[in-house]
């Protein structure tokens, strides 16, 4: 039997989706085709092999882009957390990458780094970086004094402290913003492929678009919701897996 919140979940789906078919049959745009159009372009790019080709490509920045993010921006967001000066040097630093128009930036990288992987790492590193980095940042330096202190008075080290205590009480809001960055940082790679240069799923986007097959267009973009959606859900599992046994929520006291 579904639980409660597994139930929630398929009826927003079923409203989300049904609003959908609903506008698609009005129409609200002859540019806005169907859900049952748009899940049967996705059914025929499945059959042939061009989704699984076109994520081939897109899912290299992803992986690398997903890895960088998530080492550097928990790891610089532990130091900022723990030192109020190196906080002061480098928050800023985060706060204007957030706040920066990332498509005026791309020419930019381009120009630096190219047309290829590299350029398309650090367009989901902008978006995914600052995220990660303000947010562990937070939750380290908001971890009650209190528990800490306890942790000394126990004999516990620095290193003690920071693996035994901050990390497991902030690691609520740390995988939250893991999970907002990466969010993040998704859009950041399709706009790559849009703007940089038409590869992987932005390529079926813009060729779809260009030729008015816009069931398939808007099958391209499902598709790389889906992904995101079942990652994120992968990277609650385990939070769950590495924190779900322990007294949490000191982070937000």
């Amino acid at each position: 039997m579904l639980s409660r919140s597994n139930l929630l979940k398929l009826l927003s789906a079923f409203f989300v989706f049904g609003a959908w078919e609903v506008a698609g049959r009005i129409p609200v745009s002859f540019a806005f085709p169907t859900f049952l159009e748009s899940m049967t372009a996705l059914a025929i790019l499945i059959w042939d092999g061009t989704l699984f080709t076109a994520y081939g490509e897109t899912l290299r920045p992803l992986v690398v882009g997903i890895l960088i993010s998530g080492f550097f921006g928990i790891g610089i967001g532990l130091f900022i957390g723990l030192n109020r000066k190196l906080d002061w040097l480098v928050s800023p630093i985060f706060v204007v990458m957030q706040t920066a128009p990332l498509a005026a930036l791309i020419p930019l990288l381009v120009m630096a780094y190219g047309i290829g992987l590299t350029s398309k790492v650090f367009v989901f590193c902008i978006m995914a970086m600052p995220v990660i980095a303000l947010n562990t940042g937070g939750a380290v330096r908001n971890t009650p004094a209190s528990i800490k202190e306890m942790g000394l008075a126990f004999l516990g080290t620095r290193s003690d402290i920071v693996l035994k205590i901050v990390l497991p009480a902030a690691s609520p809001i740390i995988f939250a913003g893991l999970r907002l960055g990466i969010s993040a940082g998704f859009i950041g790679a399709i706009l790559a492929e849009l703007k940089i240069t038409p590869t992987g799923v932005g390529d079926i986007i813009t060729y779809s678009r260009s030729i008015a097959d816009y069931p398939s267009m808007y099958a391209a973009i499902f598709s790389i919701i889906v992904l995101a959606v079942v990652f994120l859900n992968l990277l609650e599992k385990l939070e769950r897996f590495l924190f779900g046994g322990l007294n949490r929520g000191y982070a937000s006291e």
